[in-house]
């Protein structure tokens, strides 16, 4: 079943009375469980994809349908409860509480998610422990190694037990080690703990380390291919 079925999307902003196309008519379903590589260079529209996927923008024209509900039948109240409940996110940037602990920046989506007081501490710890950093719990973020900052940050989207991850770049700023366990993280959530995994990646090597990659130029779908040869994350990572 589609968890994410895109039609004919297409994405322009406007400033100044002045009109900048970005997608131009994007079309492809992704089911659920999938682990799928969007890649492009820069500028290829790529992060935009993301940002409508995730709710955090509205498409122009064309349709979304997150597990089969139009975007457009969603209230802002139902947006916002999605976004919190059945998606999560990782930047390339981490978005971290920088004097808030680990444990801290964990909790944070289930300060607005309706959950019982009672279950936060538990359902914190949990996904620290998943992502490897319990020994770091009450470190100050702003102490932390990039790496270590990416693995909180996926803690952070893991917390809710969300339906998809969305992903965007996140071993850009790492170094190859530390890009490697980041992936191996990501890997590991999509083939054992079943999450619908929606990686936005520059480099061929990471892409390949999905099911699926859809490649895009100039706001458009350039091919839409299955991996023969999926790429283990415990590989040796190459930047």
């Amino acid at each position: 079943m589609a968890l994410i079925e895109v039609k004919d999307l297409k994405k322009t902003y406007e400033s100044d009375d002045v009109a900048t196309p970005v997608l131009h008519g994007l079309t492809f379903k992704i089911e659920s469980g999938e682990f799928v590589a969007v890649m492009g260079p820069s500028g290829c529209g790529k992060s935009t994809l993301l940002h409508i996927l995730g709710f955090l923008d509205k498409h122009s024209e064309g349709s979304y349908l997150f597990d089969s509900k139009a975007y457009d039948d969603f209230s802002p109240a139902e947006i916002a409860r999605v976004r919190n409940k059945r998606m999560g996110f990782v930047f390339q940037a981490f978005n971290l509480l920088a004097r808030a602990s680990v444990f801290e920046n964990v909790k944070l989506p289930l300060l607005y998610s309706g959950t019982k007081e009672s279950l936060w501490d538990s359902a914190a710890k949990e996904a620290i422990e998943a992502v490897g950093l319990t020994h770091r719990l009450n470190q100050d973020s702003a102490k932390l190694s990039g790496g270590e900052k990416q693995r909180v940050a996926i803690a952070r989207a893991l917390v809710m037990k969300p339906d998809v991850i969305f992903a965007d770049e996140p071993t850009g700023n790492l170094d190859s080690k530390s890009g490697q366990q980041v992936m191996e993280i990501i890997q590991d959530l999509n083939e054992t703990a079943g999450h619908t995994i929606v990686l936005i990646t520059h480099e061929t090597y990471t892409a390949e380390m999905a099911e699926r990659i859809i490649k895009m130029k100039d706001g458009l779908i350039e091919s839409d291919t299955r991996v023969a040869a999926r790429r283990s994350a415990k590989d040796k990572f190459i930047k």
